[in-house]
């Protein structure tokens, strides 16, 4: 009877997973070769068993028929963990395991509920995202290479014998995870201004080698959001922009960059989250338009993500109006199902937002966790209570509210694509930081640098000049400094021509009027404000950023930027139409 069932779970699955094109078939020339752990190889099956197929459809299809449905229902789980590696923790990540799963590490975790992600968190507070991590485990590339390969090592021994897929918030700018170590993209708004999508294209592969390096095997990036004319205050930088013709195209550069390198490219937060003025982690934000204008205004990126083979689309905890009044469209079938997958024709894997901020929160974690899965997400993100979230699922299961025949598509996606995402080999940590990035990085740096008031060229400032910044732009001070002494630039302590930087989340208050140059390194809405005579805009406060700055005050390259969002009545540049 067993082998009955099997062979029926077989005929249910193949139909579908020759549907699935997630990230493509086509798979770029291997990197830099390096060992691999047996979690991120097929060679990771047991050795008495045959070798399994190369097609990842047909493999993941074969596998889904042999899991019990406490399997399936661990592969749709994606929690964080505490600790900065896989089997040894101090007492307070201990603790912290205890109180959100009951286990000490993040490989007992992963045994205990037979996960199939894992999201890399980290904790800053003036990270707009902060609020829903409140734990770090990465620190930098060697620590995370360790920790992932653990976690790849202790999700080998589960009966699906799958890698793991390791996720995490790399957008760059105020968003990013892991900042030591690595060649440090600006934010989305910089490419935007740069408006080359070969650049971005090229800057994110780079992005993606050192992920790949690192054991990352899906980044929750780029942000496909739209700015509206009010700008969501949570996406921010973290949009290439207002335009979403010009988005569509960045967003599809983005991906093709992040997964050549193999690593899975997630577009968010659909159906948009920038036409909304309310915080998803707090309440639920109204995306307001008709949907005539969604789908002039937000659409284009997703669609063109989607075209572009995104293996992931993230659903956000937003009120899409016109489509579901007052559901958020992580629990709505209309946006997750008919929409996604009807009018997009998406395939992949559909990943809920964090299920720990506050609309998620609006039921049990159980019952969040199977309105989800009904919905049509296929992944559940950050549960804030792992086991409860599991046992809601199989208490659904055998009460009929979660339908064994849709647990079965959402984990024959995760593992098609992760089966496909294994065939690409791991990069070396050299590859990390290499020259080839840091020059892929810098050319989009130098394009993306904007003067929206004063002189298009020779020197911006005559004579000597001082940085200056509010105590917590420091950081960033210091290597503009640097950056101008290495630019020929006579830079002083005090008495100089004021070069004032500003950043993510200064207001008024920040700006300094008698500067000469004021300096915003991310939403340049702030300039608006400075009565500074010349204004530039960098997005970022990057090194690479600072330095493509330096190059611009010395008179030695130009500003080619255009800014791509208002600042007030200035023009989106005053060197370029």
């Amino acid at each position: 009877m067993a082998i009955v069932k099997n062979l029926l779970r077989v005929a249910f699955v193949v139909p579908l997973l020759l549907s699935i094109s997630a990230c493509g078939d086509d798979e770029p020339a291997p990197q830099a070769p390096a060992p691999t752990t047996a979690a991120v190889s097929p060679s990771a099956a047991p050795s008495s068993a045959a070798p399994p197929p190369a097609d990842p459809a047909v493999r993941a299809a074969e596998t889904v028929a042999r899991l019990s449905d406490e399997d399936l229902a661990g592969q749709v789980l994606m929690p964080y963990a505490y600790g900065s590696a896989a089997t040894t923790v101090d007492k307070a990540a201990a603790a912290g395991n205890q109180q959100l799963a009951k286990v000490n590490t993040p490989a007992e975790m992963i045994a205990k509920f037979r996960l199939g992600g894992l999201i890399l968190v980290g904790f800053k507070p003036e990270d707009p995202t902060g609020a829903t991590n409140p734990t770090s485990n990465v620190e930098n590339p060697k620590q995370v290479r360790a920790l992932t390969t653990g976690l790849q090592e202790a999700a080998a021994k589960l009966p699906a014998a799958a890698p793991l897929m390791i996720g995490t918030d790399q957008e760059y700018g105020v968003v990013t995870r892991i900042t030591e170590g690595v060649t440090m993209l600006p934010s989305a708004l910089a490419f935007g201004a740069a408006g080359q999508p070969a650049l971005t294209e090229a800057a994110w592969h780079a992005a993606g080698r050192e992920l790949a390096a690192m054991g990352i095997t899906a980044d929750f990036a780029p942000v496909a959001d739209t700015l509206g004319p009010k700008g969501s205050s949570v996406i921010g930088s973290r949009s290439f922009g207002a335009d979403a013709n010009a988005n569509a195209a960045q967003v599809a550069a983005a991906v093709r960059g992040l997964q050549a390198a193999g690593v899975t490219a997630t577009l968010k937060h659909f159906p948009g989250h920038g036409h909304t003025t309310a915080d998803s982690h707090d309440e639920l934000p109204l995306i307001a338009q008709s949907r005539k204008d969604w789908e002039a205004q937000d659409l284009p990126p997703f669609r063109s993500g989607i075209d572009a083979g995104a293996g992931v689309v993230m659903s956000g905890h937003l009120n899409l109006q016109a489509v579901d009044k007052g559901v958020a469209a992580t629990f709505s079938h209309k946006v997750m199902t008919d929409l996604l997958r009807g009018q997009l024709k998406f395939t992949g894997v559909a990943v809920s937002d964090a299920m720990n901020m506050a609309p998620a929160r609006k039921w049990p974690a159980g019952e969040a966790a199977v309105r989800a899965l009904n919905a049509g997400n296929d992944m559940l993100l950050m549960p804030p209570d792992i086991g409860a979230a599991r046992d809601g699922i199989l208490a659904a299961l055998k009460s009929g509210g979660l339908k064994r025949e849709r647990l079965v598509e959402a984990v024959t996606r995760i593992l098609t694509l992760k089966f496909r995402t294994a065939r690409t080999a791991q990069p070396d940590l050299a590859t990390i930081g290499s020259e080839e990035n840091q020059r892929a990085v810098a050319a989009l740096d130098a394009a993306s640098i904007t003067v929206l008031r004063g002189k298009c060229a020779g020197p911006l400032a005559s004579g000597p000049v001082t940085v200056t910044a509010p105590a917590s732009r420091e950081v960033a001070r210091v290597a503009l400094v640097r950056a101008l002494q290495e630019a020929g630039v006579n830079v002083q302590a005090a008495g100089g021509a004021a070069i004032h930087l500003v950043g993510y989340g200064d207001k008024q208050a920040d700006l300094d009027d008698a500067a000469a140059i004021t300096v915003m390194m991310d939403n340049p809405a702030l300039l608006a404000l400075s009565r500074s005579p010349t204004l530039i805009a960098t997005y970022s406060s990057s090194k690479l950023s600072l330095t493509a700055l330096a190059a611009v005050i010395a008179g030695k390259a130009k500003a080619p930027g255009k800014s791509p969002v208002a600042a007030g009545k200035l023009p989106r540049s005053a060197c370029v139409k």
